[in-house]
C-alpha cells in the first residue's frame, strides 16, 4: 500500500510509515494512491458473509498486502467484537448504531483496529511509541479504551477545559496505566492544533516517536468504512431501492471513511 500527501503527491510511504507518523511533514494528509473498487461479485454475494468476513476483505483490498493475511484477520477479529445492528425504524429510514463497542462512540471502530495495527507494527521496538490525540470527548474515551495496557505505546490525551461530558471526562482520565489526559484552558481547535504544532516540531519528533490517533490517521479512516458496508449488508434484505447515507459529521472522519 503507497500513501501520498494531499499537499505534495511527490512524498510517498507505506503503511506503515503512515500510521506512525500521522501527518506528513508538509503538513498534509496521507492518501492512498489506489482506493480499489469492489467487485459486483463482493456486493452481490455480502450477505452470506459475516461483518467481520467482510471487513477483512476490504481492508485485505485497501491494504494491499500490507499486512499478512492471517495476521489481519486477526487483527479485525479482535477488534470488530461487538455488533453494529441496524435498526428499522419505517418502510423509508433505518438507523445504524454504532454505540455498542466500549466507550459507547462509533470510533471505537477505528480505535481498537489502529491500536491493534499498531501494536503488530510496533513489535521488537526498543523506544516508546507517544500517541498524541485531540478529543472533544468521543475520540479520547475509544482511544483511551482502544490503547489501554498496550504494551509499547503511551497515550497522551488533550480536552477543552468544561467541555466535555462528565462520562466522557472519567473515560479519558479514570483508566491510568500508559494513558495520560491533559486538561486544556481552550477549545478542542485548540487541541487539534497544539497536536498538529507537535507533528510538525523538528526538535520534538527527533527526541521522541509519535504518532496521531485522531481521524487525520489513515489507520482510523479505514476500519470506519467497515460499517458501511455493513449498513448496507443488512439494509438490502428490505429494500432493492438506492440507500442514501445521511452521516452527521464533526471533522468528517465518519463521511470521509463513508
Amino acid at each position: 500500500m503507497t500513501l501520498y500527501s494531499t499537499n505534495n503527491p511527490q512524498h510517498t510511504v507505506n503503511f506503515k510509515e503512515a500510521i506512525f507518523r500521522g501527518l506528513p511533514p508538509d503538513n498534509g494528509l496521507y492518501m492512498p494512491s489506489i482506493i480499489p473498487e469492489m467487485s459486483a461479485d463482493f456486493w452481490n454475494t455480502i450477505g452470506d458473509r459475516s461483518f467481520q468476513e467482510n471487513s477483512y476483505l476490504i481492508a485485505s483490498a485497501i491494504q494491499a498486502g500490507a499486512i499478512p493475511d492471517n495476521d489481519l484477520k486477526s487483527i479485525i477479529n479482535e477488534a470488530m467484537d461487538f455488533p453494529v445492528p441496524v435498526v428499522r425504524l419505517d418502510d423509508n429510514r433505518s438507523i445504524l448504531e454504532l454505540f455498542h463497542g466500549p466507550s459507547l462512540a462509533f470510533k471505537d471502530f477505528g480505535a481498537r483496529y489502529m491500536a491493534r495495527i499498531m501494536s503488530y507494527f510496533n513489535r521488537g521496538e526498543d523506544k516508546t511509541l507517544n500517541i498524541l490525540v485531540a478529543t472533544s470527548g468521543d475520540t479520547g474515551g475509544a482511544v483511551a479504551f482502544g490503547f489501554h495496557k498496550v504494551p509499547g505505546i503511551r497515550v497522551v490525551i488533550l480536552y477543552p477545559s468544561g467541555k466535555v461530558s462528565h462520562l466522557q471526562e472519567q473515560q479519558l482520565t479514570t483508566l491510568g496505566h500508559n494513558v495520560t489526559a491533559i486538561e486544556v484552558d481552550g477549545t478542542f481547535d485548540d487541541c487539534q492544533a497544539m497536536v498538529k504544532k507537535a507533528f510538525l516540531d523538528q526538535d520534538l519528533t527527533s527526541a521522541f516517536r509519535l504518532s496521531s490517533a485522531n481521524s487525520i490517521n489513515i489507520a482510523r479512516l479505514i476500519p470506519q468504512m467497515f460499517y458501511y458496508a455493513e449498513a448496507y449488508r443488512q439494509v438490502r434484505n428490505w429494500t432493492n431501492r438506492d440507500i442514501v447515507f445521511a452521516v452527521p459529521s464533526g471533522n468528517y472522519g465518519n463521511l470521509t471513511a463513508g
